[in-house]
């Protein structure tokens, strides 16, 4: 789960198997009654049809956990800290720890998918318009907007302002859903 939508899909779809989830938030539900087979069945189908999946595996499940922390760090610019501190903080885990299973499992490792979320947050950002490259810059902490440009060129093999000049519509087809990266 990636942003707010998520989490009111997700909810409906757990009373929708009848299980009263404690908390819902990005990439994680809390219940306290224990669910059937039957009913565990029947919410990883319904998730799987609007393109969730139910992680029982307690590896996918922190790898997701690390994965939804990234991409809260992207959007709140930052939080103040570095990364690796930001997830020992939310996790409780050494970052070493973090780093090398998220490597495992996903085959890239933690800042190589932080690059990809920030510069798809700056594609998204670039659709809009109204930011310039140095705000952007600021924005999503690279340290210059030479750095951004060389950042975005190395993931998209364009500068953003190519990027930004593409034709309406080309370039929703140059940007991906932070839940496929």
């Amino acid at each position: 789960m990636v942003c707010p939508r998520c989490i009111m899909a997700v909810k409906a779809v757990l009373e929708e198997c009848g299980i009263v989830p404690d908390i819902v938030l990005l990439g994680e539900v809390h219940i306290t009654q224990p669910i059937t087979g039957e009913q565990r069945s029947q919410l990883s189908d319904a998730l799987q049809a609007i393109g969730f999946e139910l992680l029982s595996d307690p590896k996918q499940q922190l790898v997701e956990r690390i994965r939804t922390l990234i991409i809260d760090w992207v959007n709140k610019g930052n939080s103040g800290l570095k990364l690796s501190v930001f997830l020992k903080e939310n996790i409780n885990k050494e970052y070493s720890v973090l780093s090398k299973l998220f490597t495992e499992v996903k085959g890239i490792t933690i800042e190589q998918y932080m690059k990809l979320i920030r510069i798809e947050r700056v594609k998204e950002e670039l659709c809009y318009g109204d930011k310039s490259i140095s705000e952007l810059s600021f924005i999503y902490g690279f340290s210059s907007p030479a750095h951004l440009s060389a950042q975005f060129r190395s993931v998209t093999g364009m500068s953003p302002k190519q990027f930004q000049q593409l034709e309406n519509g080309d370039s929703g087809k140059k940007r991906t859903s932070l839940d496929k990266i």
